[in-house]
């Protein structure tokens, strides 16, 4: 496992090397470990979301719902 002295921290390109490598380096200050890098673990392929115009379209059909309309009606037929 690689150590890199606080100092050393600016030098950023052997330290990106080493965690795209996934190495963990210990991060030391006076021959004391004070921390880990850890590299982060490469991510998941993103999920798929459901067809949900295919899922509305198999429930209603191409029944429309009007929406706005029924609201504009209860809105004039309701006191505030």
């Amino acid at each position: 496992m690689p150590s890199i002295d606080l100092r050393q921290l600016r030098d950023t390109r052997k330290l990106k090397r080493w965690l795209r490598a996934g190495q963990t380096v210990e991060v030391r200050e006076r021959n004391e470990v004070i921390g880990d890098l850890i590299p982060r673990p490469p991510s998941a392929a993103p999920t798929r979301l459901p067809d949900f115009a295919a899922r509305l379209k198999e429930d209603f059909g191409d029944r429309l719902i009007p929406a706005v309309d029924t609201l504009l009606e209860s809105r004039e037929n309701s006191r505030y």
